[in-house]
């Protein structure tokens, strides 16, 4: 298969080299990404304040579709197509697999945190890019976790340390009476897409990276 040749990829980030990328991503459509993300946290307001019964319907059903669209456009950008905001609606195409992706990460992290916590920690970041190889690989729910879980070990300490700059730049946004989220938020997805797609290039053709399937 041609997605075992992701064992043999070389498996290097350069952290700053990605923030740099992701911030060029942004910087193409500012509105259009914080816009975006002001409405994800208004939905996720209303649906805290006054559905509450609700939430985890929410987290499981409409979020995961919702955080898919970040990648979408990025890969859209990447390829430098011009973008329009309903473009980042388009994460519902892959409603399915990123609904199944999360509900099964999720679902083993939590256990592995109960399992005497360093296994959900390990799959926490071996799953980093669980939803991206099932929207860009192609792959089943299962199949696509597994791959960024081998793709990852390969690597997996800096990974987390990749993993741990993008919490503490999260954490800074939110400092920043939280409207700096508006901008963290965007930057951590199209960070993560930046490496993915650096990663995963000689593997996945233009034409998969630039899916239309769902």
């Amino acid at each position: 298969m041609k997605v075992d040749r992701l064992l043999t990829v070389p498996v290097q980030i350069d952290i700053k080299a990605s923030f740099v990328r992701a911030w060029e991503l942004y910087r193409l459509q500012p509105f259009y990404f914080s816009l975006y993300m002001l409405f994800i946290f208004s939905i996720q307001g209303m649906v805290v304040l006054y559905l509450q019964s609700y939430l985890l319907i929410y987290s499981a059903l409409l979020a995961p579709a919702l955080y898919a669209g970040f990648y979408l456009v990025a890969n859209k950008m990447s390829r430098g197509e011009s973008v329009i905001y309903p473009d980042f609606f388009t994460g519902f195409r892959f409603w399915i697999s990123a609904t199944v992706i999360s509900l099964l990460t999720q679902a083993f992290i939590a256990f592995g945190l109960l399992a005497f916590i360093v296994p959900g920690v390990y799959l926490g970041v071996g799953y980093l890019f669980a939803m991206l190889m099932g929207i860009f690989g192609g792959l089943e729910p299962w199949s696509a976790m597994e791959w960024s879980r081998k793709l990852i070990t390969r690597n997996w300490w800096q990974f987390f340390a990749l993993l741990l700059a993008l919490i503490v730049f999260n954490l800074l946004g939110l400092l920043l009476v939280g409207v700096g989220l508006l901008l963290t938020m965007p930057l951590t997805f199209l960070v993560l897409y930046v490496v993915f797609e650096d990663l995963t290039r000689e593997v996945f053709s233009e034409d998969e990276l630039g899916t239309t399937r769902g």
